[in-house]
């Protein structure tokens, strides 16, 4: 149990001091998920046989002088992320014998850095909820309360490291599907700058894996500590070859600043569309003391913040409108039907929801002209503040609820029950616009489970808030294993 929990930076010091192997690490990992994770389940495709042999392989190369960013440090993937000879269904049945022949683009960064792949990790139907369950390999459990969801859509992901079933992984985010379940289960993640990190092969099944851009989705690093996210993260910045040629590298700016005094910062905790519980009021509330006390500029507000309650709108229209662009056409016309029914006075969220399902090309256009102005308006606030600090989610992670209509799912919010697709909407905050955001652990609720806040940055400006988190890290006291 020596190296279970120990920072992807920390094994790779002792792999460098030969004072342990890669193969005694993934025999190690091995160990622990074949014992732990039955009652996980986080690991939904195991591919051990294949990783003690890229174990072997990266002692020996380490044998013969090879240093390379993650050489013989055991990994876990997502699902969704193509990897040739291993199933790719995102959780949907009638997928469960698609065999990608090839790598996802980050895969095979990964292993040309030289990480060892376990396997792939839990996710749910078609990456479509904040929880990570479906037919073909049950439920992903919280490591913290196994009566609670890990979160989602990358819930496997962050169950198997608060877990210590390796010691990275890669997820991706739409609707903060890093961050949630980083937050849920008391670990790190990094939503990455819109467009920073190539996705190719990070695609539905049986989608071929070309290069596409996708609108507001991102693939990003998860790990247990914030200098883990940076390390993952220079391992997958940059864009696809095929689009860029091979030649094309990314050279992020430093962070505007090394120390937390010199750091200007906004603290928001309050959302118009949905209330903030308390346990992840107390979690901002952590991290707003760590940075007075660290002598950091802290603001509570300011008329540079962008219309949360627009943002929100329009967030949920992008996102609604392109999470229908494949459904079968009798399925289309029913929400055509309803869409038609709404009053026009209905001016709710889930009617905006209802909306954008058909929206034409011309409505999506002119939402697409609304983020624009945002984005500017973020660039305006960026100019006066560092990064911002905001909720993830309005509560810690909650209880299991597979109602087959999510529409009729409930989240409770201090005991009184809100829609539950409406706690996206913080999440929804850095996404619309493109921004990066780091998820940082903050400390427990009152109930012992983990509470994390978001650090949102300025567009491509992704090495400000790691930093921030990095620095917060000893006064929150950053990552501690499940009790």
């Amino acid at each position: 149990m020596e190296w279970i929990f120990r920072t992807a930076e920390e094994l790779l010091a002792a792999l460098r001091a030969g004072e342990v192997s890669s193969a005694e690490l993934t025999d190690e990992a091995i160990a622990r998920i074949e014992r732990e994770d039955k009652a996980i389940n986080a690991i939904c495709v195991p591919d051990f046989e294949r990783a003690r042999a890229a174990a072997r392989d990266a002692d020996e190369a380490r044998a013969r002088g090879e240093d390379r960013p993650l050489l013989g440090v055991p990994v876990t993937v997502k699902e969704s992320y193509n990897v040739a000879g291993l199933p790719t269904t995102w959780g949907m049945p009638q997928h469960r014998d698609y065999v990608p022949a090839e790598d996802a683009e980050q895969v095979s960064r990964l292993k040309a850095a030289g990480a060892v792949v376990l396997g792939k990790t839990n996710v749910p139907l078609g990456l479509q909820d904040i929880q990570s369950f479906n037919e073909l390999y049950g439920t992903t459990n919280n490591p913290w309360d196994h009566e609670r969801t890990s979160g989602g859509s990358s819930g496997g992901s962050a169950a198997a490291l608060a877990s210590g079933f390796g010691a990275l992984s890669i997820g991706s985010d739409l609707a903060g599907s890093l961050r949630t379940p980083a937050h849920f289960c008391g670990i790190y993640a990094h939503k990455p700058t819109l467009g920073l990190a190539a996705t190719r092969g990070m695609v539905a099944p049986p989608a071929p894996p070309w290069p596409i851009d996708l609108d507001l989705a991102v693939v990003g690093p998860m790990a247990r500590s914030a200098r883990d996210l940076t390390l993952l993260l220079d391992v997958m910045a940059g864009p696809d070859p095929l689009t860029h040629g091979l030649a094309y590298d990314v050279k992020l700016p430093p962070a505007r600043h090394e120390r937390l005094s010199d750091f200007r910062v906004l603290v928001v905790d309050e959302h118009p569309l949905i209330p903030t519980g308390s346990a992840v009021r107390a979690g901002v509330n952590r991290v707003a003391d760590a940075l007075a006390n660290g002598g950091a500029r802290v603001e509570r507000h300011t008329p540079l913040l962008p219309d949360l309650t627009e943002g929100a709108l329009i967030y949920m229209q992008l996102l609604f409108s392109g999470s229908v662009a494949r459904f079968p056409v009798d399925a289309y016309a029913e929400l055509r039907t309803r869409a038609a029914a709404l009053s026009p006075d209905d001016q709710s969220l889930d009617a905006a929801q209802l909306r954008a399902m058909v929206f034409s090309h011309r409505d999506w256009i002119e939402t697409n002209n609304r983020r624009e102005i945002h984005r500017q308006g973020w660039r305006e606030l960026f100019a006066e503040f560092d990064v911002v600090v905001c909720p993830i989610t309005p509560t810690p992670a909650f209880p299991h609820d597979h109602n087959p209509n999510p529409l009729e799912r409930r989240i409770d919010i201090d005991g009184v029950d809100h829609p539950y697709f409406n706690q996206l909407v913080w999440a929804g905050v850095p996404t619309m616009p493109g921004l990066p955001a780091t998820a940082i652990p903050t400390g427990p609720s009152p109930e012992g489970l983990p509470v994390g806040v978001q650090l949102i940055g300025p567009l491509f400006e992704d090495r400000t808030p790691l930093r921030l988190a990095e620095l917060l890290e000893p006064k929150l006291g950053g990552f501690q294993p499940p009790r």
